[in-house]
């Protein structure tokens, strides 16, 4: 494992890139785990790395998030206990902790010296973490695909169909407590391809986390946008996205100007 990660980041221009081809390689290989353990009839791939890995999005990724779309049969500790186990067989070195109290189900997976042997370390002994996130409780109104992925490995992922994560996005630009360059990246990449969200998920996820609000169709949803993005600290998204984007120069892109043009031709008029 450790010469295919090697020779995958050979080609990387930078220390930053190589850390996160080697993160995006683990990635990979724990989706593979996942769909061997036939996670994915109840776990759902969401989140910006799903839109990476199955829309080849131009940003790395640091976390894999799912949603728990089917409770039947199954068993958090069991899928903690697969991973770790199957990622020893892969030879793999791996420190795992887990948390089942909320409800998001986390797992934090470390893997101690792989940057070392890599030679991209920044200082001995710095260890790379994924976080893995099952959201226990997703809002309801989501609709799911399943696809192919072959890069490095072949499987196959059940996730969001691009509404239900536009949904998704729009829920964590707009309505989290804290923002994210990322997200307005990703959110740059919906608008550019003029996606329609999924409203019935995007409002159930809104009632979910603020109660009772307007609902947001596609009558208001142009005007919710303009409103939204004037609201948004561009600076800060800047600083936040630029270590994963795999061209910086698309950081000139990142301003209000650019993101409400895109909305304008976008969703100034009916679909």
């Amino acid at each position: 494992m450790i010469e295919l990660i090697r020779k995958h980041i050979s080609a990387a221009s930078s220390r930053d890139d190589r850390i996160n081809k080697t993160r995006e390689v683990l990635q990979l290989l724990i989706l593979r785990i996942l769909f061997e353990r036939n996670a994915f009839k109840n776990i759902s791939f969401v989140g910006g790395t799903a839109l990476r890995i199955l829309y080849d999005l131009r940003r790395f990724s640091e976390d894999i998030d799912f949603s728990l779309t089917s409770s039947c049969d199954y068993n958090f500790n069991d899928l903690v206990r697969q991973l770790g186990y199957d990622l020893e067989h892969y030879g793999l070195s791996s420190e795992i902790k887990s948390r089942e109290d909320r409800a998001v189900h986390s797992v934090q997976v470390r893997f101690p010296g792989i940057l070392d042997l890599l030679e991209i370390a920044s200082q001995r002994g710095q260890k790379l973490m994924i976080k893995i996130d099952i959201d226990s409780n997703p809002p309801a109104g989501w609709t799911t695909e399943v696809s192919l992925v072959n890069s490095i490995f072949m499987f196959s992922v059940k996730h969001f169909d691009v509404a239900s994560l536009f949904a998704t996005k729009l829920h964590a630009c707009f309505f989290r407590k804290y923002q994210k360059g990322r997200d307005f990246y990703d959110l740059m990449w919906y608008l550019g391809k003029k996606v329609k969200p999924n409203f019935l998920l995007l409002n159930n996820a809104i009632s979910q986390t603020h109660g009772g609000r307007e609902v947001i169709n596609e009558s208001n949803f142009f005007h919710f946008l303009q409103e939204e993005l004037s609201k948004v600290d561009f600076n800060y998204i800047i600083k936040d996205v630029e270590p994963f984007m795999e061209d910086r120069k698309e950081i000139q892109l990142l301003n209000e100007a650019m993101f409400k043009s895109l909305v304008k031709r976008s969703f100034n008029t009916s679909w």
